[in-house]
């Protein structure tokens, strides 16, 4: 898939969804967390989560850190896994702050911060580069259940592949462009969630005279 095609699909997104002011967050470490309690949950149960945290005024990595496992994940009940996702957060929080915070790390190469964020309890390729993307405007494409179905469906030859493959395949082909990437991702994920479902909703997508998913259903 060559990059006209690729440019050709956002535009017809873009158009569908319109611009999607993604990622819905106040502040760079409120993206972070919010990329840890997203894992294996709808976003509504992540804004709940955040929600209690301000509440609780325990939205800051000092914050996280002074409360006991049990009580942060009270506070983060509702994204489900909570203890788990306490344990991570917490873990987050203490290489966010030996680290000297986004002030020293928004310094690094995105190659260094990367294999950092892999080091941290908890985070995953796709959580590490939503934190880069988001948090500290990285060109790094974010690949997701979302990107996979969609471009899969549209022919993408890599769509299948081992997510870094997928990942530099995207990258190589659009080019080094952090505006493009946080667009084209928060597009996708509207369109994953609205139309292109496991059992998508063809007769509402821009993109269903090309799609090889409609193709081979119909009849």
């Amino acid at each position: 898939m060559n990059k006209q095609r690729l440019h050709e699909i956002f535009r017809s997104l873009h158009q569908t969804h319109g611009p999607q002011h993604w990622w819905p967050a106040r502040t760079r470490f409120e993206v972070m967390v919010g990329a840890v309690l997203t894992q294996n949950t709808a976003w509504r149960n992540v804004e709940r989560a955040i929600a209690a945290l301000k509440a609780a005024n325990a939205l800051s990595p000092e914050a996280m850190l002074d409360l006991s496992d049990a009580e942060l994940a009270r506070l983060i009940r509702p994204s489900g896994y909570f203890n788990v996702k306490a344990r991570r957060l917490k873990a987050l929080c203490r290489w966010y702050l030996d680290h000297g915070g986004r002030r020293r790390l928004r310094h690094w190469p995105t190659e260094k911060l990367r294999a950092s964020l892999l080091s941290v309890h908890g985070i995953g390729p796709e959580t590490a580069d939503d934190i880069l993307l988001y948090a500290f405007d990285r060109p790094v494409f974010v690949i997701d259940a979302y990107t996979r179905r969609l471009l899969g469906r549209l022919g993408h030859p890599h769509a299948q592949a081992a997510y870094d493959d997928f990942r530099m395949s995207l990258e190589s082909t659009l080019g080094q462009d952090e505006r493009l990437y946080n667009e084209y991702h928060a597009l996708i994920v509207a369109h994953g969630k609205d139309v292109c479902r496991p059992k998508p909703r063809c007769e509402r997508c821009a993109l269903a005279g090309e799609c090889g998913f409609e193709a081979g259903n119909k009849g």
